[in-house]
């Protein structure tokens, strides 16, 4: 029983790296500058 336990707390562990690793990868994968739309409500200037 401890050993499944100990499999499960390494194993939701991993997955919680995983997951923080790819919002990491994400985030940084956003484009920097300023967007610029144009559309029926006017013209919208966004700093990213």
């Amino acid at each position: 029983m401890n050993r499944n336990i100990l499999y499960l707390a390494i194993g939701v562990l991993v997955a919680a790296v995983a997951v923080v690793g790819y919002q990491l990868y994400k985030e940084r994968q956003k484009p920097s500058g300023i967007e610029i739309n144009i559309g029926k409500g006017g013209i919208s200037i966004e700093e990213k």
